[in-house]
Parts: C-alpha cells; sequence; structure tokens
C-alpha cells in the first residue's frame, strides 16, 4: 500500500499542551484552532507532518476486546471524519485521552498537533486524513536578521521539522476495520516504546503483506538462531547460510509459497516439521498473523536484511563475513583441542 502527498492540503490544525499526569503536570488545551496563512509557514507543516510517512507501514485500530469500535481515539477521529465541525472539540478529546494515558514518569511532556488533511492518494484512491502529533523536544536555534550594516542575532527554542518525535496518521479508510493507521515513534526501547502504539493509539498489525513478509522473516531467524541446534547438530557457518539463503527467496520472489520455501531452504522433512511446530507455537504465544501465501513486500525484506546476521564471529579475534557458498568453508579441530575453520578462495579482492 502506497500514499502520494502530492495532491493533499492541510484543512484545519489544533495544537494543545500535554503534561505527564503522574508527574504533576498539567493539560493546557487551546480555546480555537490555529490560524495559519504565512506561506512558508504552512510548507514546514506539511513537511514536518507528512515526510515521516514516505515508507508507511499500516496498522489498524483495536481494543481489549478486538473491537475497533471501542477504542476512544477511533471514536474521535470518527466523529471528525463524519462531522468535520466537531474537529476542533475532538482534538481537545484526543489531547485528554493521551493525557489520562500518560500514567508512566518516564514519558515526556510535550505539544499534542492534530491536523485534518485533505486529498491524500493512498493506493490509487483519495482519502482525507488525520494526523496526530507530539513534539516532545525543542531545539535551540540561532536567528540572524540583517538591518543595513548591521545584523542582530537572536536565541530561540522550537521544533526541528526533520524530527518527528511520535505521530500517526489515519486515513479514512476501511472504516469497518479500525481504518488505515501508520505510526511514527523515535523511542526505541523501554516504556516510552510501547506507550505511543499500544497504551495511547491502541494498534494492532494489518493482515497484509508488509506483516506476513516481516512476520515470517522473523519466525525463520528465531528458529535458525534459537531452535534449531537444540535438535539438530548444525555449526554456525550453516545457520548462517540458511538465514542468507531465507533472505535471498524473499529478494528474489515476488510472491511467497510457505511448500516452497521450506523445501527450498530446510529440504530435510524432519527439520521443516520442526520448524512447523516452533512456528505454531510461536504464533500461539504471540499475535503475529501469518499466511502460507501472500505478495512479498520489498520494504520488510530491506529492514529485515539488516538484521539477519551474515558474520561469524570467532572468540575477539577474527570476524567472517559469509555471503555465499558455505562449502568453500571447513571446520575443524587440531591435536591441541584449537577449533578452526579452512576457508577455501580463488582471488582476493
Amino acid at each position: 500500500m502506497s500514499i502520494d502527498f502530492s495532491t493533499c492540503s492541510i484543512k484545519q490544525v489544533s495544537v494543545h499542551e500535554v503534561g505527564n499526569k503522574n508527574n504533576g503536570e498539567q493539560l493546557y488545551p487551546t480555546a480555537e484552532p490555529l490560524t495559519i496563512e504565512n506561506e512558508d509557514l504552512i510548507e514546514a507543516l506539511n513537511h514536518y507532518f507528512l515526510k515521516p510517512f514516505n515508507n508507511p507501514v499500516f496498522y489498524e485500530f483495536t481494543s481489549s476486546t478486538d473491537n475497533a469500535e471501542l477504542n476512544s481515539v477511533y471514536q474521535f477521529v470518527n466523529e471528525i471524519f463524519e462531522h468535520p465541525t466537531a474537529f476542533h472539540i475532538n482534538t481537545i478529546n484526543i489531547a485528554k485521552h493521551l493525557f489520562e494515558a500518560t500514567q508512566h514518569p518516564n514519558i515526556k511532556s510535550g505539544d499534542l498537533y492534530v491536523a485534518y488533511i485533505e486529498h491524500c492518494m493512498i493506493d490509487g484512491m483519495i482519502a482525507d486524513a488525520i494526523g496526530i502529533f507530539k513534539s516532545e523536544q525543542k531545539d535551540p536555534f540561532i536567528t540572524s536578521e540583517r538591518k543595513g550594516k548591521h545584523y542582530k542575532v537572536g536565541f530561540e527554542r522550537g521544533i526541528n521539522i526533520d524530527t518527528m518525535d511520535k505521530g500517526c496518521l489515519v486515513f479514512n479508510v476501511n472504516k469497518e476495520n479500525g481504518f488505515k493507521v501508520c505510526t511514527v515513534d523515535k523511542t526505541s526501547k523501554g516504556v516510552d516504546a510501547q506507550f505511543w502504539k499500544d497504551d495511547f493509539l491502541k494498534l494492532t498489525a494489518c493482515a497484509d503483506s508488509y506483516h506476513f513478509t516481516n512476520n515470517f522473516l522473523t519466525v525463520t531467524k528465531a528458529f535458525v538462531t534459537s531452535q534449531l541446534d537444540k535438535e539438530f547438530e548444525i555449526n554456525k557457518a550453516d545457520q548462517i547460510d540458511l538465514l542468507n539463503k531465507s533472505v535471498d527467496y524473499f529478494k528474489e520472489n515476488e510472491r511467497f509459497n510457505e511448500q516452497e520455501f521450506t523445501q527450498s531452504i530446510f529440504g530435510d522433512d524432519k527439520v521443516i516439521d520442526s520448524f512447523n511446530r516452533f512456528k505454531d507455537e510461536l504464533i500461539h504465544n504471540s499475535d503475529l498473523s501469518l499466511s502460507g501465501n501472500f505478495d512479498i513486500s520489498s520494504n520488510a525484506v530491506k529492514k529485515q536484511a539488516r538484521v539477519f546476521k551474515s558474520v561469524l564471529k570467532l572468540d575477539k579475534n577474527f570476524h567472517i563475513y559469509i555471503h555465499g557458498n558455505t562449502e568453500l568453508i571447513q571446520k575443524g579441530e587440531d591435536s591441541d583441542g584449537r577449533k578452526f575453520y579452512k576457508i577455501y578462495y580463488n582471488e582476493e579482492q
């Protein structure tokens, strides 16, 4: 699923200051939407709001009962889509919901921007979107202004339009299943990393090609690195070879077929049975969604390829990068008990 922002425009923007309730901070809602007439400011807001979503991954709203209609943000956004005149009051409702959800002391306070964005192109269809963006970090800026032969230099703090702390776009598409939502959160770990997507927005992955591709590669990597050597005799070089072959399959094919994949990567029926048991148990114990046949997402493959390790680490002395034929690598042990790898090659490069 792709997005084209070239036809869209920002219709309304409201901003509210949202503190951390747990830390004794307050919520400061504003009385009315912003009045934005400066063309440079409009261009800057377009850049800040939309640039982070050039390579979107799609989610949908859910709730504890899997009913999207019970999700608070879903309700407020849906009200805006159905009654655009109720935009500002519902941005306040979103801010209140964020304030109530901000319970952990590590979650930073910030400015909450809510924007109504018209005429986005999503998968060839025109749809409006609601953007929800939280700015937590204000960077220092030096300002300068020439007056005749003199310069006036000042200092201010503001938002870097190239860096979004947290944000999401909700497209008025697939309403019955929780809308189409893409999200950004620069936080990579800890409670704060779970807060935006899981606690505030309450999103679940869409059953689409990106998530099927990402999930199957995740399961494959987990099986090869954490389970395979528990049941079968396999060395690290062969494990890396399996990981490389797995990624290559996804790079070289446009459509995934599970039976074809497992036969071409694992070959042995016992290993395939072990993989299937591992996969089924992982699905049962997590929220992973998988399919046996799906179109392969090149974006998901690029993302996963970065974490599929092709490096064989030998103590602290050597790192061997394995990208191809593992038959050119032989493992052994000498008479003193020292382990070694023998590597064959034709020429140095």
